[in-house]
Formats: C-alpha cells, sequence, structure tokens
C-alpha cells in the first residue's frame, strides 16, 4: 500500500489512484473546473483522449469496459458537460459494460458565480449508476476510487460517477495513502444447483443453449465452448449474446433477432430444455416461456427476476463459465439426446440468410452489404453496429468466426454510439480490421468523431448507409399502415465530409464495386468513409411476408 507524508494536491491524488488501478485512458472534454485534474493528468502515464463531445466520450469509456473488462474512465466539467454524458451513462448501465465518469463542479467551499452552470449532477446521475458520489474532502479520494472501480466491475457491471469540485481539486492533502487494486471476485454456484442442473440435461430429450449477454465476458467463452464440445447440445443467441461461440460452429442455430416466428423459433418450440446463460432482462423478453411448456434452467451471476414472461424452474447462481465447467464435468453425453430436428432447422436458416447475398441490384441490398463486409473481414476482423434496421440483417445474417467480433446493443438501443465505439475497438486492437456500420442518421449523430478518428491515426473504415430517413422508424410506421411522413432528411455529400476531416472519403456506385472499395480503404490504412446507398425495400419481403407465411413443417 503506497503511503506518503509529503501533502499532494488532491487532483494529483485522484490521478495516482487511477494509476493504481491500471487506467491508461480518460476519454473527454475538459472544463475550467477540470483545470487541476488536467494539469494532473499532463504529468502522468495516462493518455488523455480528447474527444468532440462528451457523449462520444461515454460511448468510448463504455466500450473500452466492454471489450476489456476493466472499467472505461471519461471526463466532463459541471453542468452541460456532465449533462451530455447521461447517455452514455445509460448506454453503460443497460448494457452492463463498467465505465466510471469523472465530472467537475463549481467551489463548494465558496461561491464565485452564484449558480452559473450548476445543476444536480449527482442526484441526475443516480438513477443511472451503480455510486454517484461528490469528492468532500481529499483525503476520501483513494478510497472512492478503489470503490468505484469495484462497483463498476463487479457483476452486473455498469457506471459510477464521481463529482469533483474546482476547490477539492486544488486543496493539498497531508497524510495519504492508496490502496491496491483487487481483481472482482466471482462467486460459485452451489454444488446442489450444479447436480440438479446436469440431471435436468440428462433428461431431457432435445435440452437447447441460449447464449444471452451475461454470458459475453471473457471468463465465460472458453467453458461455454468446451460445454457445447463435450455434451453435442445445439445453442442459438440472442443479439447481445452473438459471437460468444462462433457462428460458423457446426451447432450454431442462429440469432434470435426478431421477437418471434423466425425459423429458428420451430426449433425452440420443439426442445423441451432451454439452457439460458446469461439472461439479461434489458433484451426483448423471452419468447419461449409458456406455463405448461418445456422446462427452462438460469444460469447467471444473479437469480432470475420472476415475471409472466420469465419464470425458470431451475436457477443456477453464479460465475457462468465455472458452472458450465462443472455442469460439463458432471454430464456424460446421453444416448437419448435428439437433436435431429434442429439440425434440419440449421440447414433452413442457412439458406435463407444466404440469399441474395451476391445480389446485384444498386441500391445495395442490406444482403449483399452483410456478405460483403464478411467477405472482407478476416477472422478475427471486428463490425461495429450503430442502431438501425441494418442491426437485424447484421444479426441473422452474419456469422462470426472468433469471440467478441460484432458489437452491437441490443440494451439501451442508442443511435450515435457506433463510430466512437468502433474507435475504441480499433484502438484496442491497432493490427486487425475494424468496420463501423452506421446509418447515415445515427451516423451524423456523432460524425464530429471522425476528427477524433483521424487525430489519433486509426485504421477503421466507416460505412454510412444512405437513406435518407430514420429508417427502422419508417419501417415500423408502415408495417402500422400509418403513411410516410415525418422521417425523411437531407444529407451531406459524405464523400467531401469525409475528405473534410482528413479521412478518405469514397461513394458505391454499383454492388459490384463495393467489396474492391472496402480493400482497397483497408489496404491503404487510415480513416475512410464510405457512403453506400442502400435498399430496404427487402424489409417487407424477407422480415414480414416470408415469415408470416413460415410453418414448422420439417
Amino acid at each position: 500500500m503506497a503511503r506518503s507524508n509529503n501533502p499532494v494536491k488532491t487532483s494529483d491524488l485522484l490521478v495516482k489512484a487511477l494509476e493504481e488501478e491500471g487506467v491508461r485512458h480518460v476519454f473527454g472534454v475538459p472544463g475550467e473546473e477540470n483545470l487541476d485534474f488536467l494539469e494532473s493528468l499532463r504529468t502522468s502515464s495516462i493518455e488523455l483522449v480528447l474527444t468532440r463531445h462528451e457523449q462520444a466520450a461515454a460511448f468510448m469509456a463504455a466500450t473500452y469496459g466492454r471489450l476489456t473488462g476493466r472499467a472505461g474512465v471519461c471526463l466532463a466539467t459541471l453542468g452541460p458537460g456532465a449533462a451530455n454524458l447521461v447517455t452514455g451513462a445509460a448506454y453503460a448501465q443497460l448494457g452492463a459494460m463498467p465505465m466510471v465518469m469523472i465530472t467537475g463542479q463549481k467551489p463548494i467551499t465558496r461561491s464565485k458565480q452564484g449558480r452559473f452552470q450548476i445543476v444536480d449532477v449527482v442526484s441526475m446521475m443516480r438513477p443511472l449508476t451503480k455510486l454517484t458520489r461528490q469528492v468532500v474532502h481529499g483525503n476520501s479520494v483513494p478510497a472512492l476510487v478503489r470503490e468505484a472501480f469495484r462497483l463498476a466491475e463487479e457483476e452486473r457491471p455498469g457506471p459510477v460517477h464521481l463529482e469533483l469540485p474546482e476547490d477539492i481539486a486544488a486543496e493539498m492533502v497531508e497524510d495519504w495513502h492508496l490502496i491496491p487494486r483487487r481483481e472482482p471476485c466471482l462467486n460459485c454456484a452451489s454444488e446442489s444447483s450444479v447436480t440438479k442442473a446436469a440431471a435436468m440435461i440428462e433428461e431431457a430429450v432435445s435440452p437447447l443453449l441460449l447464449i444471452g449477454a451475461g454470458a459475453n465476458r471473457k471468463q465465460v467463452i472458453e467453458p461455454l465452448k468446451a460445454f457445447v464440445e463435450k455434451t453435442g447440445i445445439p445453442f442459438f443467441n440472442t443479439q447481445m449474446g452473438k459471437g460468444v461461440i462462433g457462428g460458423s460452429h457446426p451447432l450454431y442455430l442462429g440469432t434470435a433477432a426478431l421477437s418471434d416466428n423466425d425459423y429458428l423459433h420451430c426449433a425452440i418450440d420443439r426442445s423441451d430444455l432451454v439452457i439460458n446463460a446469461g439472461h439479461d432482462v434489458v433484451e426483448k423478453p423471452p419468447f419461449f416461456m409458456k406455463h405448461g411448456g418445456k422446462k427452462v434452467i438460469h444460469v447467471n451471476y444473479s437469480p432470475a427476476e420472476i415475471d409472466s414472461v420469465y419464470f425458470p424452474q431451475h436457477d443456477v447462481v453464479g460465475d457462468i463459465g465455472n458452472t458450465f465447467r462443472r455442469v460439463a464435468e458432471k454430464l456424460v453425453p446421453s444416448e437419448h439426446h435428439d437433436f435431429s430436428y434442429f439440425m434440419k432447422i440449421r440447414q433452413e436458416v442457412l439458406k435463407h440468410i444466404d440469399m441474395d447475398v451476391d445480389s446485384n441490384r444498386y441500391p445495395i441490398l442490406p444482403q449483399r452489404v452483410v456478405g460483403d463486409v464478411r467477405k472482407v473481414l478476416p477472422a478475427d476482423g471486428i463490425v461495429v453496429l450503430d442502431n438501425g434496421i441494418y442491426k437485424i440483417w447484421f444479426a441473422r445474417n452474419y456469422r462470426t468466426n472468433k469471440d467478441n467480433t460484432i458489437l452491437l446493443d441490443n440494451a439501451l438501443a442508442t443511435m450515435g454510439a457506433g463510430l466512437p465505439s468502433a474507435m475504441v475497438a480499433a484502438m484496442l486492437n491497432p493490427t486487425r480490421r475494424v468496420i463501423a456500420v452506421c446509418g447515415d442518421g445515427g451516423f451524423m449523430m456523432n460524425s464530429q468523431e471522425m476528427e477524433t478518428a483521424v487525430r489519433l491515426g486509426l485504421n477503421l473504415v466507416v460505412l454510412v448507409l444512405r437513406d435518407n430517413a430514420y429508417g427502422m422508424v419508417r419501417w415500423k410506421q408502415s408495417m402500422n399502415k400509418f403513411d410516410d411522413w415525418g422521417l425523411g432528411y437531407g444529407n451531406p455529400d459524405f464523400v467531401l465530409y469525409g475528405r473534410a476531416y482528413g479521412a478518405g472519403g469514397h461513394r458505391v456506385e454499383s454492388a459490384e464495386s463495393f467489396l474492391p472499395l472496402m480493400e482497397r480503404c483497408f489496404q491503404q490504412g487510415g480513416v475512410h468513409l464510405i457512403e453506400v446507398p442502400v435498399d430496404y425495400s427487402e424489409n417487407q419481403r424477407v422480415l414480414i411476408d416470408e415469415l408470416a407465411a413460415r410453418v414448422c413443417l420439417l
């Protein structure tokens, strides 16, 4: 434990505590109330990643936490700056991403500007965080920082907030000590619950494994893969569980990208047991629960929250990876398990998602967009999605080959997070191909971060799918038989827009040119913006009409 009697400024002590936690980056937009902290950062080992908007900084910090398991840190000033972190806080809270937010505030021991810019940020953050606290004395900083990171990173991960007033940041701390970092502690499920789960799996005839958002943790991936390999149980995933086990696996059935009526739902209906790994209530309600129907085993870090659409027959509460490792040890592959129907469904799913991937229609069909992105990315390439109708197409059709190679948000499902999240993926993986897929609406919400990406020297390709409208809402408007009204807009010339930031700017002129253009951009390196005119008319045929005619007759 580092300890010293030498006086130190509170902001210096805060930075020392962040270094003790292993913090390498702080994302943010400083203000005058952060100047002491900024000076302390200047002489530290921590890199300040200056963004063009606080919301983008929060998205970047949250995604850093999502990819590393270690809390990302973001910075804003008081009032308007702190308020701009709110969407990012909600993004991290619903998406279970560890993040620490630090905001400034006017002096609390004296007033020099009345109520100018002052809002109650601590209270504002309370509904969106696991902890929100104002620093009132420098001596409390080490304990507050250690507690902030502990809470942010422990299950269920999420955001915390610390407010550092201007006068407290500048005060001297006479006697101080740092508190060493400790890795989060994960509890293990009871032996009796593991034994019962194994017995239920052995008794089932056609069990299925569902991989949800809570299973998308580094320590879960290998035990879950080993469980599938030993038992031979087919699996499917929710949108946020996508990629935990690769979509190229021979037992992968598909993604539950739609609430009901998709092809893999035929398999779900036929199963007599669903092993639910990492169900998270932020994702859409489970569609497989029926009274008197199949049994469900809930495997998660916390007990199931029971309601009318989710009432599992058995809970296995503890570290998910440890649970599946222990269950696998108890199981002997059952001779009476029958997965033949599931394999027929797998072939049906693959047949439909491979349709039209080579269509030369222009503007480009979403199936072609997904297919060409898959072709241009190697097994470890990363695709990061903003939010729009294309997210459903990628969730259904994109086949992963490696864990954490598709990042999407089906929790807050906010627009504007795609570009900042992809920037962090590129920062952390400088030798891997990273591509951001954004609609024109979501892209323009944080498009100013193109300058940040160029300044950071990232290698990143940004696809802007242009349909000149808020397409997801427009599609739902059409489904509800409302008039097409109120959702269209104009766009800048995206080619010139990208070049104005110092990035490459390109427009796809034909379906055939799309894949070669992406390849050239990756070969050249740096940041590239590619405008992709897209035709969403297939939404109705593929996602509505075909599925309405689907009959589980296989």
